[in-house]
């Protein structure tokens, strides 16, 4: 499956985006589906998860209560509403897909097909 994300951009704190990841291929509910993203000179973190149907869906600590993650099966699309966003929300944002939907959905080793990344700035 090949992924591709959008949507990213420069916001002033405390406003919104939302991101999109687009999905190629008839498979894409047969994938568990995640958010990560990178900030320049850290690792690659978790974001945000969403099981196969959409009924399941978890996110980091950092983010609860301000993102939201969704799915669109009939479109092929997974989001990342995010809103209240805080400078620290800078970064390059990945989604991933991964075939097994594993338990341990925040280890980025456990995701078998990555997004290009779009970038997210929060100007203070």
């Amino acid at each position: 499956v090949q992924l591709q994300a959008s949507g990213g951009g420069l916001v002033q704190a405390g406003g919104s985006l939302r991101l999109s990841c687009a999905a190629s291929g008839r498979t894409f509910s047969s994938y568990a589906m995640g958010w990560f993203r990178q900030a320049p000179g850290k690792e690659r973190e978790f974001v945000a998860h969403i099981g196969r149907s959409g009924s399941s869906t978890h996110l980091a600590n950092s983010v609860k209560g301000r993102f939201t993650i969704s799915r669109d099966n009939a479109k092929n699309t997974v989001y990342l509403q995010m809103n209240s966003l805080k400078p620290e929300d800078t970064a390059v944002y990945y989604c991933a897909a991964d075939r097994t939907s594993s338990f341990y959905y925040s280890d980025s080793r456990k995701y078998d097909y990555w997004g290009q990344g779009t970038l997210v700035t929060v100007s203070s």
